[in-house]
This record gives structure tokens, C-alpha cells and sequence, in this order.
């Protein structure tokens, strides 16, 4: 999941949350309202009153009284009570047979001589007919304003994280490992974004410098062993064609030149793997594809022979490699049939399809074999990652890190599935364009 998703559903579940209380506290904060509201009526109409009797004299407003529909309740009269009240508290009373909840003030003052008790009350149920239409107008009012900020904050997350996104897609997304091309600065405030786009870019071009002192070193030791390799390989020759050499020598000179020829051959792959690693190849042939892999086959036929191998193709005869370079997607399919055969058993199969899908277009090669323990998938195409099986096969480990050279070279992607004892299965996907059909 996206940073800038992850922070706006975070923003959106804490706002849910917040209006959840706030929906859940709702009624108690509108009912409290309501009784301030009511209260500070109350306090207005006693002082109201009072001043009425400074005017008027209290004789004229010494009753008790109800609206018609007993929503308000009054009342002045003489009071014979000794405590002194200055209250507003809820109280049941009884008119005309109905006991009615009022929220009432009750005030007792002395005037002449005399101590009076005024009661002003509202009716509950009045108090609280406002309450439910507040609470739909706050809830509105919630919803909308929560509404509005997650689009504020959608649109404020994406300009803030609109620089992490640039340094994401222009340093690490589509460029060529290890290969990145010149440093731009993503222009950005924020220090934190400025800081990781240095960071991402002076690692980068460590990384890249190490890659290619690395590939420099393996194409310059490559050449330089060759020529010792040449040279000795020269004087063994020779040394078989001196007369004063017996057979227990000969015996020797042929170990000594096997081994020659393995390093050579190492030699070899390892400066091809350099020379493709440094885009020191052109792509600029067209073949048909079943052509290629016959070609293959021709090649390797003796080896399938010598495991009684059956050896299957379905390729659509009008494929096409374009824009290629034979020789090395030679060399990659060439080393994935040769696995197959090499870690294949007696009288097994191999079978090679190409199919199309949707306009994606796949090769694969499926062996009968031994299989591959799943621990060693991820590292099946490291350099000089040699597991038991190619120990057993007296391999040099290096013909699946050509596959993955090549393969990477022409954009193609390499799948491995497997199974102990079944069999393996490499799946080549094809960029758009290098198959024509």
C-alpha cells in the first residue's frame, strides 16, 4: 500500500472515530445546551419580573399561573419558610390532575416586611422538543466539515508527498541497475525529502562505480589469464610431440590440459558476462524463433542421445525475434536445454512452448529432472552459486548467470517454478516488440 494512501485512510478512520464519539456524546452535549439555554431564560424573566414589581408593586403579581397547555409554570406568593433559596432544579407538579416535570427557578426575597417565594418553570418535554433538530443540524454540520478536511487532506498529502513520488519514479523506478544516468535534484522544501534524494544518489553512484570496477576487473583478469592459458596449453601440445615423454607423463600433460581447458572456458564466460554487462553487444538481428531452437537442438542432439532424452518443441513457426542479438539469445537458450539435459534423468523428456497471451508472449523450457530444493530458487542465478547437484555434474555454476545476463540485456523476464523429483520449469517473458508474430 502507497504512504500517501496508508495517511489518508489513517486520516479518515481517525475522523470516523471522532464523529462516532461525537454522535455518541451528542444528545448529553444538546441536552446540556438546552439547560443552560433554559436556565439563563429563567434568571432573565426573574430579573424582568423584579423590575416589574419596582415599578408596579408586587400586589399585582402575587398569583400562580400556567399556560393553557402547561408548558410554563408561575408563581408568587408569601413564603413561611425560614432557609433561603436561589435554585433551578427539575420538580413535579401537580395541575388540574396532571403531574408535569418542570425545570423550575425558586427564589425566595423579602419586600416589606414581608418574604415572598417566586417560582418560574419550563416544562421538560418543551426543554427538550428542540433537541433532536439541533442534533441533525450538528450531525450535518459534522459530516460536511469531516468531508471537506479528508479532501483537504487528500490534496495537502499529495502535494507534500508529490517530491517522494518524483525521487521514487525518477532514481529507483525504470533505470537500468546499476546503471542510472545523471543526477538531477527533485526540486522540493521539505529537508527530509532533500536529504533522502542526496542519500539515494551518492549510494547509487557508490554502488555503480563498485559494479563497474567490478566488470572492469573480470573483462581485464579474463584477458590477461587468457594469454598464460594460451601459452601453456602451446607447451603441453608440444611436450606430446617430444619422444623422450612416456606414457605416465602423457597421462599427467592430458590432466594438466583438461584442467587448462576448464579455466579457459571459465575464462571465457566470465568475459562474455563482462562484455554483456557493458552493452558491448548490438541488437540488431531478426530470426525466426523456431529456426533459433532447431538450431539448438542440432547442436545438443548427441547429448540428448547419450540420456535417451526426448526433446519436444511447439513454437509458432511464424515467431519472430527482432531486434535481438543471435548469438547471445543463442547462448541463453542453448544454456537453459543444456540444464535441462545436465540435471535431467535417464530417458526423460524436455519440451519447449511458446504461447501468447493477451498480446504477452512466453517461451518455456520444462525438464523431467531432478529439481531444485525451493531455498535455492531465489539464488539460482548468482555467480559462483554452485549447489550440490552441480558439483555432482562437475559444472562451474556459471550457465544460468549468462541466462540472466543475456536475458536482462534483452529485457526479458525469467520465472523458475520446480519440484522435487518432477521436474523444472524456466518461463521467458518477452518485452512488447521483441517478438513479432
Amino acid at each position: 500500500m502507497k504512504l500517501e494512501t496508508k495517511l489518508t485512510l489513517f486520516n479518515t478512520l481517525s475522523k470516523l472515530v471522532i464523529v462516532i464519539l461525537f454522535v455518541a456524546l451528542l444528545p448529553k452535549i444538546i441536552q446540556k445546551i438546552n439547560q443552560n439555554f433554559t436556565d439563563n431564560k429563567l434568571r432573565k424573566q426573574r430579573d424582568k419580573l423584579f423590575e416589574l414589581i419596582r415599578t408596579s408593586g408586587i400586589k399585582d403579581y402575587t398569583y400562580a399561573s400556567y399556560s393553557p397547555l402547561k408548558p410554563e409554570y408561575y408563581s408568587l406568593d408569601e413564603d413561611s419558610t425560614l432557609e433561603n433559596l436561589d435554585t433551578i432544579r427539575n420538580e413535579k407538579r401537580k395541575i388540574d390532575g396532571d403531574t408535569i416535570q418542570y425545570r423550575i427557578l425558586s427564589y425566595n426575597f423579602k419586600l416589606n416586611n414581608h418574604k415572598y417565594l417566586l417560582e418560574i418553570g419550563k416544562s421538560v418535554d418543551t426543554i427538550g422538543e428542540t433537541t433532536t433538530p439541533l442534533q441533525n443540524i450538528a450531525f450535518a454540520i459534522l459530516v460536511g466539515m469531516v468531508f471537506l478536511t479528508i479532501i483537504a487532506d487528500q490534496l495537502y498529502t499529495s502535494y507534500v508527498l508529490r517530491p517522494l513520488h518524483l525521487i521514487i519514479r525518477t532514481k529507483l523506478i525504470g533505470r537500468k541497475f546499476p546503471n542510472f544516468g545523471s543526477y538531477r535534484e527533485v526540486e522540493t522544501s521539505t529537508s527530509d525529502f532533500q536529504y533522502l534524494d542526496r542519500s539515494i544518489h551518492e549510494m547509487v553512484e557508490t554502488i555503480e562505480k563498485t559494479f563497474q570496477k567490478e566488470r572492469e576487473f573480470i573483462s581485464n583478469a579474463s584477458h590477461e589469464i587468457m594469454t598464460p592459458i594460451s601459452i601453456m596449453q602451446s607447451k603441453i601440445e608440444n611436450l606430446f610431440e617430444s619422444e623422450d615423454v612416456n606414457d605416465d607423463v602423457k597421462v599427467r600433460l592430458l590432466e594438466m590440459q583438461r584442467i587448462l581447458n576448464r579455466l579457459k572456458s571459465i575464462t571465457k564466460t566470465l568475459l562474455l558476462i563482462s562484455q554483456i554487462e557493458n552493452d558491448q553487444f548490438l541488437k540488431e538481428d531478426t530470426i525466426g524463433a523456431a529456426e533459433m531452437l532447431n538450431e539448438v537442438y542440432e547442436e545438443i542432439s548427441v547429448r540428448l542421445l547419450d540420456k535417451n532424452i526426448s526433446y519436444e518443441m511447439d513454437i509458432p513457426a511464424d515467431w519472430k525475434f527482432v531486434q535481438v542479438n543471435k548469438f547471445l539469445l543463442f547462448n541463453l537458450f542453448f544454456n537453459l536445454v543444456n540444464n535441462a539435459i545436465k540435471y535431467n534423468k535417464e530417458n526423460g523428456s524436455i519440451k519447449v512452448t511458446g504461447s501468447n497471451q493477451n498480446g504477452e508472449y512466453t517461451i518455456t523450457v520444462a525438464d523431467t529432472g531432478i529439481g531444485i530444493d525451493p531455498e535455492n530458487i531465489p539464488v539460482l542465478f548468482d555467480r559462483f552459486k554452485k549447489f550440490r547437484a552441480s558439483l555432482e555434474q562437475d559444472s562451474f555454476g556459471l550457465g544460468l548467470p549468462i541466462v540472466r545476463s543475456i536475458a536482462n540485456f534483452h529485457g526479458i523476464k525469467i520465472n523458475v517454478s520446480s519440484e522435487k523429483n518432477i521436474g523444472t520449469t524456466f518461463t521467458l517473458t518477452f518485452p512488447a516488440g521483441l517478438i513479432e508474430a
